[in-house]
């Protein structure tokens, strides 16, 4: 049975369409998916991101913990800094992709996506034998919501009366008691993740909401926003049996470093070289290419599938994110995409549709 945020009752009330994502049962638009993607890149949109999962490690190792479990160095890092980076299996799959916040001195607080917070969980736990740690899982205990767009800062401060004005990109801070704000975002937008009490967190999304300068916003255009900045999602760019290295993303796995699980896996598909990668497709027509859907080559034969697919709404273009042999992954490259009967031609780009717009 699919749980419920603590915002369900006003996403009801507001008429959103619900939908089950991640076990959960979410808002995915309110009025439509291309409103909302503007308000967002244009002003500013509120998201209910309450399903996301939430784990505190604290400790004497909890610094070494946190290394070992993830591709990332935090070695040294100050208070506030947060990092992306992966939890890997030994044979260089993910596990999940995360975020690390260092609220402290031997604290760390994890943030993992909703459909694995159970696996992830497990994960953590299976591998603490040998660090002097406490794992918490907090997950039932925050509400969080995600305040995006340009005007993000301004309505969280004028609004909610939360100065972020001295958070840097990828940085947070904690009022213990009341929340944690971070400046992350997962659009391509400036904008602010706020974690409390599922109280605080309802009186804060009616604020938002009461301003008129906040639009609510589901997770359609979320995944919208996050696909044109080449964002990837755990279960379409990332899984089991795709690794960072397949990806693209391979900035956020530290070879360097001492050690960490798979690391081994990854320097040997650095050295080897890795059957298939992910890149960007544009098509040539304004068909829309989904998940799944076959990539054909140009003599019709199949080299890879998509892995997620859009209509670009900031660039008026239909393009994808698509998982391909290797001899196809190079800029330029023609290739089809299969929707349906018809075949429609395209070629490999980057895959940042629409450039960022986070603040430094």
């Amino acid at each position: 049975m699919e749980k419920k945020t603590c915002l369900y009752d006003r996403h009801v009330a507001l008429g959103a369409l619900m939908s089950p994502f991640g076990g959960f049962i979410m808002p995915i638009q309110y009025t439509n998916i291309t409103d909302e993607h503007q308000a967002v890149r244009q002003h500013c949109g509120v998201f209910d991101v309450s399903h996301m999962g939430e784990v505190r490690i604290t400790g004497p190792d909890a610094e070494r913990y946190v290394q070992h479990i993830f591709t990332n160095d935090i070695a040294g890092a100050p208070v506030g800094k947060i990092f992306y980076g992966m939890m890997l299996y030994p044979d260089g799959g993910t596990v999940d992709d995360l975020l690390v916040y260092k609220m402290g001195e031997g604290d760390f607080f994890l943030v993992i996506n909703a459909a694995n917070i159970d696996k992830d969980v497990a994960w953590m736990k299976e591998h603490t034998e040998g660090f002097d740690i406490q794992l918490q899982h907090q997950s039932d205990q925050y509400g969080q919501l995600a305040v995006q767009g340009p005007e993000a800062e301004a309505v969280v401060l004028d609004v909610l009366g939360i100065d972020g004005r001295d958070l840097k990109f990828y940085t947070a801070k904690e009022v213990v008691g009341e929340y944690i704000i971070s400046r992350t975002g997962y659009t391509g937008e400036d904008g602010f993740e706020i974690y409390g009490s599922h109280e605080f967190t309802q009186q804060s999304w009616d604020k938002l909401i009461a301003s008129g300068r906040c639009k609510p916003c589901g997770l359609g255009c979320r995944d919208t926003l996050r696909f044109e900045v080449g964002l990837p999602l755990y279960g379409d760019e990332l899984s089991a049996d795709i690794s960072p290295i397949m990806a693209g993303l391979s900035i956020f796995c530290k070879l360097d470093k001492e050690e960490f699980i798979g690391k081994e896996a990854l320097e040997k598909q650095k050295t080897d070289g890795v059957a298939q990668k992910l890149v960007g497709i544009e098509l040539t027509d304004k068909a829309i290419p989904r998940h799944g859907y076959p990539v054909l080559n140009m003599e019709g034969e199949p080299v890879g599938e998509v892995t997620t697919g859009y209509h670009c709404l900031s660039v008026d273009k239909s393009v994808c994110m698509a998982l391909v042999q290797t001899n196809y992954a190079k800029l330029d490259t023609p290739l089809q995409i299969q929707i349906r009967k018809k075949v429609f031609p395209g070629k490999v780009v980057r895959k940042k549709f629409y450039d960022k717009h986070y603040k430094q």
